[in-house]
């Protein structure tokens, strides 16, 4: 597993154990989540967490001005080191397809020293902005909330770094293919495939690694910061994902929606009974989140609507998506443009994309940008090293493979709360020789499986769930515009 940025976000936010503290994903958007800037979210799926866009607008600048405006303090400050050294070696049989073995090395050490001050707004100071009247004329986010679209929330806490030294990360992958596996499976000759890279990231001192945020309801003229987890806001309720619609129950405390506006009084009673359904005696129902069928019922309804897209659209959006994976940035300024459904100028291949919104070949049954909402949403729950991983295994083909591999970890595993070892099919394992075996054998280890490459033994670890169900998505997702 890398240090990249992203990494060390989330390790620091495992490590500070704080309750709904977030990591910040991306370099780029560090320095949007300061105090007070508002940010959105718009679940597509109920298996893993939507990421919060910044709107680039300030809490201070929709609310009248000439007001006093509450000061964040230092909370505390917190010196955090973690450094790591991994060798693995692996012989990985798949006797069950030929006599013969895959030899795998994997070496990679990494780390960092940093201190990080915790800056933020107490709740006796936020009392303050409570029923603060907005301005007259409101950005387009705000009408947009209005309709329903997205919840809100505002910054409140965040995490700077005031001291940083990092480790160099150093990565040696490869592997060697005996001449039994080559000759029987690939048609091959006995072969090695090694990798070397060396990079380090730098944080420079005031750099945001992760914040808090609270929600922000604004009710006609006004705005309201809720300032516990729990608290409700008359005339709101709990939101229905996009996937909710159908058929699933909901996590209340998820978002809000206007009831006026969004959901009618039978949808309410259908969704109240939804939530509070209990299976009859003697009848066993996994709860939802555990059930793998669920998430594969989900990623089933949205390649079926993906396939009967025309199919140069599909090409035109595999090809622009392939160039743009090695830049997580990219992806997420296109993720914004289309969660604020603002379809203005884009360069390079995302405004490739955005073009296809506009084009009258796309049949109005078919709702491409939640389709691009739903991929998109999963490529930002994985890291940058995943994103590049995942640009290499769909120039080499790997992605079918894949997808069957990951499938296989998480259709047995997937109701399990507590860490078991499992054993990686040989079958599936065999289609993926030299390069392509690294390869993805690091976008698993990226979503936190312990993994034992000897034999090949592995543990199931419930961290790993979510970056696994949106590594399955996005695979499912990206093959169904192969196969176009």
């Amino acid at each position: 597993m890398s240090h990249s940025f992203d990494w060390i976000c989330k390790d620091v936010v495992k490590r500070l154990k704080g309750k709904d503290l977030r990591p910040v994903k991306c370099r780029s958007d560090a320095r949007k989540f300061r105090h007070f800037e508002i940010l959105l979210k718009t679940p597509q799926s109920l298996f893993w967490k939507s990421e919060d866009t910044p709107v680039e607008y300030s809490l201070l600048q929709i609310l009248e001005p000439n007001l006093p405006v509450p000061e964040p303090e230092v909370l505390d400050t917190i010196p955090l080191k973690h450094i790591v050294y991994q060798k693995l070696k692996a012989n990985v049989g798949v006797n069950a397809i030929a006599e013969g073995n895959v030899n795998t090395e994997y070496v990679q050490s990494y780390g960092y020293d940093i201190e990080v001050q915790c800056i933020g707004i107490p709740n006796s100071k936020l009392e303050s902005l409570q029923n603060r009247k907005l301005l007259d004329k409101e950005p387009s986010f705000v009408k947009d909330y209005r309709m329903g679209r997205y919840s809100l929330y505002v910054v409140t806490e965040v995490f700077e770094v005031t001291k940083c030294e990092m480790k160099e990360n150093i990565t040696s992958a490869g592997t060697t293919v005996d001449a039994a596996i080559a000759q029987v499976v690939t048609g091959q000759a006995q072969g090695q495939w090694e990798r070397k890279t060396m990079d380090s990231v730098p944080i420079q001192k005031g750099t945001v690694v992760a914040y808090k945020k609270k929600r922000l309801v604004i009710e006609n003229d006004t705005c309201a910061i809720l300032l516990f987890a729990n608290a409700k806001k008359k005339n709101f309720l709990g939101m229905v994902p996009r996937m909710l619609r159908s058929s699933a129950p909901s996590d209340k405390d998820e978002i809000y929606y206007s009831a006026s506006t969004v959901i009618g009084p039978s949808s309410l009673r259908q969704l109240d009974w939804k939530i509070n359904y209990i299976s009859p005696i003697g009848r066993i129902e996994e709860p939802y989140h555990q059930d793998f069928k669920r998430l594969q019922n989900e990623v089933s309804q949205i390649t079926q609507e993906l396939a009967m897209l025309p199919k140069d659209v599909q090409e035109i959006v595999f090809s622009n998506l392939q160039s743009m994976l090695s830049n997580r940035e990219n992806l997420n300024d296109l993720l914004s443009m289309l969660e604020l459904d603002q379809l203005g100028h884009m360069d390079g291949p995302g405004g490739a994309i955005l073009d296809q919104l506009r084009q009258d070949s796309i049949p109005p049954w078919i709702d491409l940008r939640n389709l691009l909402l739903y991929l998109l949403q999963a490529l930002m729950v994985l890291n940058e090293t995943q994103l590049n991983l995942l640009a290499q295994s769909m120039e080499k083909s790997l992605l079918l493979h894949q997808r069957e591999l990951v499938k296989s970890i998480l259709q047995p595993n997937f109701k399990y709360p507590w860490n078991i070892p499992f054993t990686l099919q040989p079958q599936l394992l065999a289609p993926l020789q030299g390069e392509g075996l690294t390869i993805t054998y690091e976008l698993l280890m990226e979503c936190g499986l312990e993994m034992e490459l000897n034999n090949p033994r592995s543990t199931w670890d419930l961290e790993a769930k979510m970056p696994l169900s949106a590594l399955y998505g996005s695979l499912s997702f990206l093959q169904q515009l192969v196969e176009a």
